[in-house]
């Protein structure tokens, strides 16, 4: 899986304190698949997943070519967090590193 980073992306997820590195991981690492958003005309997908380090992010992107473009990144609200937790139990019996 290939990442489509820019200065724009890069300043955006960083406003956040999030590092590509972390977005990457949790895209590449079976991560939930929450939603579909059209927003601009094209499609967004929402993730929720966890870093290596046990952090859960919400990650907002999309496909462009052969390129996942990340539009943004950030700690999962609280709701966003118990939800992954329990569907990540569900499906895999397993909590997160830092749980």
């Amino acid at each position: 899986m290939l990442f489509d980073w820019d200065e724009a992306n890069r300043q955006h997820i960083s406003e956040h304190s999030v590092s590509p590195q972390e977005v990457e991981y949790v895209v590449a690492n079976n991560p939930w698949d929450v939603e579909v958003q059209v927003a601009e005309s094209e499609e967004r997908f929402v993730q929720i997943g966890a870093t290596s380090r046990g952090r859960v992010l919400a990650v907002v992107s999309t496909v462009r070519g052969p390129l996942v473009r990340v539009i943004t990144a950030y700690d999962a609200p609280r709701r966003q967090r118990i939800a992954y937790e329990r569907w990540r139990q569900e499906s895999y019996g397993t909590k997160t590193a830092g749980s």
